[in-house]
């Protein structure tokens, strides 16, 4: 379905760090849409699978775990969203170290990315969202009205990390948490369904040396000039 037939969507790609969610968010509140981070229910599914115990390499394991879970995610792109787990808040477990380290490993599995984007084209479905992501533009929403991708230095990608995890009462080293990210990328880019990769007809975005409002500047001008 096009844009005429529903409410504009918009997808907004690329790697941890980056700088999507925070910029995702802005841009959905400037429009007054509905802002979706698809990351944020994979993260919700790491948190689950850690708090309880369960391998993060058993696939059956996690399928199981993610059937018998319900993940909603609030907010109306004026208020910073909220991550439901199981009917609990868990918005602020969801970037920690641990989950941080493991959610790649959650998301590789194709039956859970099948599971997932099923739930996620089903958020979308009436338009007027802004959904952030891996492979939104590329698998989750290939037929989205905008799509963007945002890159960065791995050196800006780490540095923004350490930021995020510092306000958070988190210290880990740079040098660490940038092979970290490394390591991420490598596992985000190979994995076997909605592989992380620019879609064609996406606007690439180097955010390295942008502040966020510049950024978002640039998104919602172009938003507007596609869809008019």
């Amino acid at each position: 379905m096009r844009g005429r037939e529903r409410g504009p969507v918009v997808a907004v790609d690329g790697p941890a760090g980056a700088g999507k969610s925070t910029v995702a968010r802005k841009m959905a509140e400037r429009l007054g849409f509905l802002y979706l981070d698809s990351g944020a229910m994979y993260r919700a599914l790491a948190l689950k699978a850690l708090q309880h115990g369960i391998d993060l390499r058993d696939e059956s394991q996690i399928v199981d775990l993610l059937r018998s879970s319900q993940i909603d995610l609030v907010g109306n792109g004026r208020h910073q969203p909220t991550v439901w787990l199981d009917g609990e808040d868990v918005t602020h477990l969801l970037r920690t170290p641990e989950v941080n380290a493991s959610v790649s490993l959650v998301a590789g599995f194709p039956l859970i990315r099948e599971e997932m984007v099923r739930r996620q084209r089903v958020l979308a479905c009436a338009g007027r969202v802004v959904m952030d992501g891996r492979d939104i533009g590329t698998y989750v929403l290939p037929d989205a009205d905008v799509k963007f991708y945002l890159t960065a230095s791995l050196e800006a990608r780490a540095k923004r990390r350490l930021n995020d995890l510092k306000a958070m009462g988190f210290h880990l080293d740079l040098e660490v948490l940038g092979e970290e990210i490394r390591h991420r990328d490598a596992l985000d880019a190979s994995r076997e369904v909605g592989p992380l990769r620019q879609a064609e007809d996406a606007i690439l975005i180097d955010t390295t040396d942008m502040e966020v409002d510049c950024v978002v500047e640039m998104m919602v001008d172009n938003f507007r000039r596609r869809v008019s």
